[in-house]
């Protein structure tokens, strides 16, 4: 997972990195509020950990902007030192899933981050198999079918349709996808990303026949997007 941090206090901002680290994630750090938004404009990540107060931005306005462009999935916790009882409550009404006063204690934060994750991202988090409409994913064999044919793909293919899969609806920067598909962060312009889910697309046959479609994003990255999905939400509400 990809997730990124605003944390005002250097060391405070070292520890959490750390664990987040430590536990397998991508971290990105930031200890400025205004560069965090700016940087959330062209990129996604999976998660936010916000200090409640900030320089330019606080992680409240980072919160409520972050609510209000529809990004309800993504979990955002606070790790600030500021304990108070009216601030918890505020970044609960904001929008917020956890708040944690500062220093946090490693053990009891990654639990936190973890359940947050899992609670976002089911199907990424220790599934051994899941379905998207006629795609079926093994993820021990990582093995993908489609009515039942199993599709041949790479280790790379595979990550990048499991990523895409894991995450319908949203909008998944380059960046994103290239840290999390080729395990490092983006540096410079590239065509890898675009070539692959070009492929991708065919070997999938990702198209209306397949409830399925791919699309590109402007000047951002893409977005899979399951063409039954109101009936899909109906059959499960009833």
């Amino acid at each position: 997972m990809r997730i990124a941090i605003l944390q005002r206090d250097p060391v405070h901002c070292k520890i959490i990195e750390k664990i987040i680290t430590d536990a397998g994630h991508t971290c990105l750090t930031y200890q400025d509020g205004m560069t965090l938004s700016k940087a959330l404009a062209r990129s996604s990540v999976d998660m936010l950990v916000l200090d409640w107060h900030g320089s330019r931005l606080s992680g409240a306005d980072i919160l409520k902007s972050v609510r209000s462009v529809g990004g309800d999935q993504m979990p955002v916790m606070f790790a600030s030192a500021d304990g108070s009882e009216e601030s918890m409550v505020r970044a609960l009404s904001f929008g917020a899933d956890d708040y944690m006063k500062l220093p946090v204690r490693p053990f009891e934060f990654r639990a936190r981050v973890r359940a947050l994750l899992r609670r976002a991202y089911p199907e990424r988090h220790g599934a051994a198999r899941f379905d998207c409409g006629p795609y079926h994913f093994d993820t021990r064999r990582q093995l993908v079918t489609l009515h039942g044919e199993q599709i041949h793909l790479s280790g790379t293919q595979y990550r990048l349709a499991s990523l895409f899969f894991s995450n319908i609806g949203r909008v998944l920067s380059r960046d994103h996808i290239f840290a999390m598909v080729w395990g490092r962060e983006f540096r410079e312009f590239t065509r890898t990303i675009d070539s692959h889910v070009s492929r991708l697309r065919v070997l999938l046959a990702i198209d209306p026949q397949n409830d399925f479609r791919l699309q590109p994003v402007y000047k951002s990255g893409y977005r899979l997007l399951y063409l039954r999905q109101g009936e899909a939400e109906q059959q499960k509400a009833a």
